[in-house]
């Protein structure tokens, strides 16, 4: 058997793939001594070393040394074994090198195989820790071809998918196009590593702004959070210690210069830039920008958010078709639901003269009531006693008085007990995960102790999702 030509194609192997010389050789050598346990016996123990010098395999196959043997294959007899090894005993175990292989153009094909399946699997061992560690970060690439709707952009090195789903809406790329990404996942698949990218992601705009702005880069501003709905509009919400720097105009840039360049990469998706601030109320009103706002309630538990704006505002604060409600919630991770105030007037009215139905319950008592959250008879019927009295600044047994007069008449169904209204709140809820990002606020309240800032469960999620983004 020849192997002249094996030491010039490890060495090629190496060069062109990337692999250590070790990986190739360790991968000659295991298909070698598959290919000899086929030829001599599957029981056989055999061993493959790569001779350097000559460029040679060696093929050694082990044998117990026993008294009478009863399988020529693993087996040797005493005598036998003193003359190759005068100080060996029964129980040794000797290694015989093959001097005559013998290896057919099959066994040889076979190595081959074996050989090519090891360097692929290095290969792809090699390619998957080598973008594994890149995930969070800006990659750019060649538009090769296209696949069920998803684009294959080569790396270089390798190739990515850019599926479907993270591609803007209203973009489109043709076979040769540079495309600029978020790596967002490196996975092990049966085919080798696929290298995951994403265009749509929140953590795609953060990258953007890091890459435009360097006083990002150097963290003297960071980027709290940020919402996207991709292709149309966006909010980031930026911070910094620093009491001399502007955080929104160093994002904006010299004649929104620096801003402009994102908004050309996301294909003229519109980025409202906030300025971050511990306080919930006051970022919400910064979130909820252009729309001037009236006023805001907090509901801690539930993590709500009750938004009051004038009737011209209305518009501007829910934006086109709900968008700038919805990246506010994004933005905060609560709830915000917002209504006109002459929308709230008119539930109030409603309210009160749904209330004053109630024989003993007079308008001023019905407005104490309202204003502390009972806005009908259903709801009076279903209270507490200690609630009713604890609004109404009553005893306890006048209260009682006010729900079983509200229950008798939910009862008998001879008043309009519940208010027929139409849909006069718009709310909107974060969704965590897809596109929404929130940083870690953690150290920036180490000092403070109040609960009214801790993470809901959206935001724990989103976090875990987003574990591998850091911006420190």
């Amino acid at each position: 058997m020849d192997f002249s030509e094996l030491g010039r194609v490890i060495e090629q192997i190496g060069k062109d793939r990337g692999i250590r010389r070790d990986i190739v050789v360790g991968a000659i050598e295991q298909a070698f001594v598959v290919t000899a346990r086929k030829k001599y016996g599957i029981h056989g123990e055999f061993e493959a070393r790569y001779n350097e010098d000559d460029g040679d395999i060696e093929i050694y196959q082990y044998k117990t040394v026993v008294d009478n043997v009863k399988d020529k294959i693993t087996e040797i007899e005493l005598n036998s074994a003193k003359e190759l090894d005068e100080d060996a005993e029964i129980g040794d175990q000797l290694g015989l090198k093959i001097e005559d292989i013998g290896f057919t153009r099959v066994d040889i094909q076979t190595a081959k195989q074996i050989i090519f399946q090891k360097v692929r699997d290095a290969e792809r061992d090699i390619l998957f820790s080598e973008f594994k560690h890149r995930e969070g970060e800006l990659v750019t690439g060649i538009a090769r071809r296209f696949e069920r709707g998803n684009v294959i952009v080569d790396l270089g090195k390798a190739d990515a998918i850019l599926p479907k789903r993270e591609i803007i809406f209203g973009e489109s790329f043709k076979p040769g196009d540079r495309i600029q990404a978020y790596l967002s996942e490196v996975v092990m698949t049966n085919r080798g590593p696929e290298i995951r990218l994403s265009r749509t992601s929140p953590l795609f705009l953060v990258k953007l702004f890091e890459v435009e702005v360097p006083e990002i880069q150097d963290g003297t501003i960071e980027i709290m959070a940020a919402a996207r709905e991709p292709g149309h509009r966006a909010k980031i919400a930026v911070y910094t210690k620093d009491r001399d720097i502007d955080p929104v105009g160093a994002c904006v840039g010299m004649k929104g210069s620096r801003v402009q360049n994102i908004v050309n990469e996301l294909q003229g998706e519109k980025i409202d830039i906030v300025k971050w601030s511990d306080d919930l109320e006051t970022f919400t009103r910064a979130a909820l920008a252009p729309a001037d706002i009236t006023s805001i309630s907090l509901n801690q538990e539930d993590k709500i958010i009750d938004v009051i704006v004038e009737d011209d505002q209305l518009s501007l604060a829910i934006g086109r078709r709900g968008q700038n409600v919805r990246l506010a919630s994004m933005l905060t991770s609560w709830k915000v639901n917002i209504v006109s105030k002459s929308k709230l007037q008119e539930k109030v009215k409603l309210a009160v003269e749904n209330l004053i139905q109630l024989d003993g319950l007079n308008e001023a008592t019905a407005q104490v009531l309202v204003q502390g959250g009972v806005m009908s008879i259903v709801d009076l019927s279903a209270s507490a006693p200690d609630e009713i009295a604890q609004i109404v600044m009553c005893s306890e047994e006048d209260a009682q008085k006010y729900i079983d007069s509200a229950s008798a008449a939910v009862e008998k169904g001879e008043l309009k007990i519940d208010i027929e209204e139409e849909e006069e709140i718009i709310s909107a809820s974060a969704i965590p995960g897809r596109h929404g990002y929130i940083r870690d606020r953690d150290e920036h309240r180490a000092d403070d102790e109040s609960d009214d800032h801790k993470f809901s469960e959206a935001e724990k999620r989103l976090r875990e999702e987003l574990a591998a983004f850091k911006l420190k």
